[in-house]
């Protein structure tokens, strides 16, 4: 299971494309609403989670996923709740991606640490001692963090090899024409 956190104001496009992407590899992903079931993105696109933040079961999750959206990235930061489920992810050896601004989130949380990361330009301050790549994508062992919304695809690719290699994240990018 990938578990999506969507918190009020996320971007749209940081969790629906690896929504989608993930989905079409045949991954089972559920959308969590971290503010209700219903959750307006920074875009003011209103999106039906499939199950509540109390629902997310860690221990049988493969990965966990934050999209950016400073307004989302605050959202997720007043939520005790979904940061103890993102940390349990981590301790408990899961999968932790982020795209955006919301590495930032897990730079407060100490799971990025000094590993190698992106962040949306401007916030690398916020990025505690990681070591800052000049790249859309970065994975560091279980963690895979993305620039910004523009690195949505390759984000999303990176997400489907880690979980099922790089042969499945080829074959997607090869049905939706990705070019990248």
């Amino acid at each position: 299971m990938v578990y999506i956190f969507l918190a009020t104001g996320f971007e749209e496009i940081e969790a629906l494309t690896p929504c989608d992407l993930l989905r079409r590899a045949g991954l089972e992903v559920a959308l969590v609403g971290v503010n209700g079931m219903e959750i307006v993105g920074s875009h003011g696109i209103r999106v039906r989670a499939d199950i509540p933040l109390d629902a997310v079961h860690v221990e049988q999750a493969e990965m966990l996923v934050l999209p950016g959206g400073l307004r989302g990235v605050q959202s997720l930061l007043n939520c005790r709740a979904a940061l103890e489920q993102v940390r349990r992810g981590w301790e408990t050896e899961k999968f932790v991606c982020a795209i955006c601004a919301a590495p930032t989130v897990l730079a407060s949380l100490g799971i990025v640490g000094d590993r190698e990361a992106v962040c949306y330009p401007g916030k690398e301050p916020e990025m505690g001692a990681a070591r800052i790549v000049d790249a859309p994508v970065v994975r560091s062992g279980r963690l895979i963090t993305g620039r910004a919304a523009g690195a949505s695809v390759p984000f999303a690719l990176a997400l489907i090899e880690a979980l099922k290699g790089r042969e499945e994240a080829e074959r997607i990018a090869k049905q939706i024409v990705y070019e990248g």
